[in-house]
């Protein structure tokens, strides 16, 4: 199985676009199951001092469901602040509080980053393979940035730029063979 997470808990945001159509472009190559986890969509009542001592039953369903039955991820993350959302490193430090190795250790993942800058969030990815790494997850060397994303996008907010289109398709496919 393949989970896809949209790193960002901020509401309607232009991470879950992307990741959704990383999604789509997966499920329309594979016949592998691929599930789509929006960390804008989860409930944060795991949130709390003791989180790292007991986990919250809407985590532990939330872990059982699309952390540790996956194989390979894919992280899609925005730039804040020079890198990956904190949201996205809260999951995954509640998630190793059950099952620590079986979470991500000996899995693969891919990473795309996505900035309204010019750099497509290539530090964030970076900071987010070295804790990936950490746990034991091999990273596909080849990263997918995403610059300019409020160029690529209608009047609707659809993203329509046949080379960012294009891009992703390729890194989905090479994801797949990896």
């Amino acid at each position: 199985m393949i989970t896809v997470i949209s790193g960002t808990n901020r509401k309607n945001s232009e991470c879950l676009k992307f990741a959704r159509l990383y999604f789509e472009m997966l499920k329309e190559s594979t016949e592998e199951e691929v599930k789509l986890l929006a960390l804008e969509h989860i409930p944060y009542d795991w949130f709390f001092p003791e989180m790292y001592t007991r986990q919250a039953p809407s985590l532990k369903r939330l872990q059982d469901e699309y952390i540790l039955p996956a194989t390979k991820f894919v992280f899609v993350t925005p730039e804040y602040n020079g890198s990956f959302p904190g949201a996205v490193k809260l999951f995954i430090d509640a998630c190793t509080v059950r099952k620590y190795t079986s979470n991500f250790k000996g899995k693969k993942a891919a990473l795309v980053g996505i900035a309204t800058g010019r750099a497509g969030n290539l530090r964030g990815m970076e900071h987010l393979t070295g804790v990936l790494n950490f746990l034991g997850t091999v990273v596909m060397p080849d990263k997918l940035p995403i610059s300019r994303i409020s160029d690529l996008k209608d009047g609707e907010g659809d993203v329509i730029d046949e080379e960012t289109l294009e891009a992703m398709r390729i890194h989905a496919l090479e994801f797949l063979e990896f």
